[in-house]
């Protein structure tokens, strides 16, 4: 019988296989399998498949991807892969999810079907994100029912404990947050918020939060110490209240929620951080807004991340944080931050050297190049693994 002869490995498999098993060594500071999380935005015409995405985020070690909405095409590109979804309903579909039946065609369409043995785990669902952040009576009314609504589509079938159900907020409904210690929400947003977080409380899912650090900065430069909101070496500030040191401004604002939510009278809902991240671009007004001050952010929010760091009002408790963004996102509105938060450019290069590294296949162009491409991916990824532990 004869033997076919192999494919052809195209020049670029080479040249980005070699490439990653180089700058795989280059830079140990972070080491793979920290576990982070990522927001996979795709507010983009320029993006990469979610098939190559796919690639990208295994071959970076990361666990956990966050989307902004319930993507089939994406879902289906993750089916076997290990990594945890987190899905969302968009804030024009929040009211539509008050109807039960509504929400339980919405759960058996976009979630049931991912929840096999060998399929995408989906471990939460956002119900709108940032809600109280606008002027809509309408949406934050309908934002707990529809919230109750997907929850009860979900323990229809038994899901409820499999899956949790939330909803992201911006720091925005903070009233105060300095000290921590005196951390209460916005007068307007607690009638809002008091029964939502009985609800998680009941659900045992997580208040999400998204933290920028670098708002506060921006927005007053020469009053907020850029050591502070970077992670770097600085003197800090005590809590005169609870004695507790705050070397960064993150972990201030973790505990400042922390202390809104016990003042409605809950210790037992966990804040996690559902975006975090720094600008590499902005408009001249946009103070902070480089490459350099991206990587120094993120390289040493990841350090502490692979500390298992809690912050200092849980301290055994490590932050759990979704980072802003995998990509660049060139049709975000907005200032030119806005499109500038990502880890790496479409094209799969890493937008400044913060210690991840990743593989982005080449675009597939025949099933036999498929092949060999997924091949040298596998090969790229377990290379990475052995060289980084």
């Amino acid at each position: 019988m004869a033997v076919a002869e192999p494919s052809p490995l195209p020049h670029s498999c080479f040249l980005l296989v070699f490439t990653i098993l180089l700058t795989a060594s280059a830079d140990e500071t972070i080491t793979a399998g920290v576990s982070i999380g990522v927001n996979y935005g795709q507010i983009a015409d320029n993006l990469p498949s979610p098939s190559r995405v796919s690639w990208l985020v295994r071959s970076m070690q990361v666990s956990k991807v966050k989307l902004y909405d319930a993507d089939q095409n994406v879902l289906n590109a993750f089916l076997d892969t290990g990594v945890e979804f987190v899905i969302g309903i968009g804030n024009e579909n929040v009211s539509a999810m008050v109807d039960p039946a509504t929400a339980q065609a919405w759960i058996k369409n976009h979630v049931q079907p991912y929840l096999s043995s060998t399929g995408t785990q989906i471990t939460c669902i956002t119900v709108g994100n940032e809600v109280f952040k606008g002027n809509d009576a309408a949406l934050k009314d309908n934002l707990l029912p529809a919230i109750k609504s997907i929850y009860g589509a979900l323990a229809v079938l038994g899901l409820q404990r499999q899956v949790n159900v939330t909803t992201a907020h911006s720091l925005d409904i903070m009233g105060s947050s300095y000290p921590p210690s005196a951390g209460t929400f916005r007068v307007d947003v607690v009638p809002y918020i008091a029964p939502l977080v009985d609800f998680l409380s009941m659900a045992r899912s997580p208040f999400l939060i998204n933290c920028y650090p670098y708002f506060a900065y921006k927005d007053d430069p020469n009053s907020v110490p850029l050591e502070y909101v970077l992670f770097q070496p600085n003197a800090g500030g005590t809590d005169t209240t609870t004695g507790l040191h705050y070397d960064n401004m993150l972990y201030a604002q973790v505990d400042s929620v922390y202390a809104a939510i016990q003042a409605l009278g809950h210790t037992d809902v966990d804040v996690k951080i559902s975006e975090t991240g720094w600008p590499s671009k902005g408009d001249p007004d946009e103070a902070g807004a480089t490459p350099q001050y991206a990587r120094i952010y993120m390289g040493n929010l990841l350090r502490r991340i692979e500390m298992k760091q809690g912050t200092p009002l849980r301290p055994v408790v490590p932050i759990d944080v979704y980072v802003f963004a995998l990509f660049n996102e060139n049709l975000k509105p907005g200032p030119a931050s806005e499109r500038n938060y990502g880890l790496f450019n479409p094209d799969g290069t890493p937008v400044y050297d913060v210690g991840l590294r990743g593989y982005l296949p080449p675009i597939d162009k025949s099933d036999g190049t498929r092949t060999v491409v997924h091949l040298f991916a596998i090969i790229a990824i377990a290379s990475i693994t052995v060289m980084l532990s």
